[in-house]
């Protein structure tokens, strides 16, 4: 386990710990290693464990009767687990998972950004779908949204800033560039990320089994279809979850 990593409070009911401001998949590897170890311990008073790119958050309950008696007593605690845990970390490779191919339709009435990433990389719109689709993408971590899986690295050919403006409304299952990052939206919402493409799956589902579509530590292709496939499956997606 990586040993340069820094600890702190955040605030009187959760920690942190941090192995640095990056997007690294062995970094990665191993905050979901940490996570998947901690929450086999089954710790009293742990609310949620929140993994990210490169830093892992505990969220605990200040007033549980199982921990200390002071606020400060309580990040000792949960400090201590920390490092414990770290220090007793198995070391144990990771298994590489399957490959989840996701189809996505770059056609430019799903794609509202893709002639503005064009001219930003000076590539053909054909060339910026390609690269997105050469590449095996690892998801990093879920947030901003439910589902919503921040992947990477995508080729440094296509990386382009977020926008300056976000836009007010961006259309779920839309896919999208922020500098080597590239995501999906998993319900309909503001956003400022650059949409090349549209999904038809749903990325977050409340009556599925698994709401979630993605998991960290998953690694995700893109396969691009045609509107009509697309147009096709949407109406099978909708479908199947009414």
């Amino acid at each position: 386990m990586k040993q340069d990593y820094k600890i702190n409070a955040l605030g009187e009911s959760a920690i942190t710990i941090d192995f640095g401001n990056l997007i690294d998949e062995t970094i990665n590897k191993q905050v979901i290693a940490l996570f998947h170890l901690l929450q086999q311990q089954s710790i009293s008073g742990v609310r949620d464990i929140i993994p990210c790119y490169s830093s892992l958050t505990i969220v605990y309950d200040p007033l549980h009767a199982a921990l200390q008696e002071d606020f400060s007593g309580n990040y000792t605690f949960f400090k201590n687990i920390l490092e414990q845990s770290i220090k007793n970390m198995p070391v144990k490779k990771e298994m590489p998972a399957a490959v989840i191919k996701i189809p996505v339709c770059y056609h430019q009435t799903l794609a509202p950004d893709l002639n503005l990433v064009s001219a930003k990389t000076n590539l053909a719109a054909e060339e910026i779908i390609q690269l997105h689709c050469d590449k095996i993408y690892r998801v990093y971590m879920i947030g901003f949204l439910p589902g919503f899986a921040y992947m990477g690295k995508t080729n440094e050919r296509i990386a382009v800033p977020r926008k300056e403006m976000p836009a007010p409304l961006v259309l779920s299952g839309s896919v999208g560039l922020a500098g080597m990052q590239t995501g999906i939206y998993p319900l309909d919402s503001p956003g400022g990320w650059n949409i090349i493409g549209q999904t038809p799956l749903k990325m977050f589902d409340a009556k599925r089994q698994n709401a979630v579509l993605l998991e960290p530590g998953d690694r995700v292709q893109f396969v691009s279809i045609s509107l009509q496939e697309f147009n096709n499956r949407r109406v099978e997606t909708t479908h199947h979850s009414s």
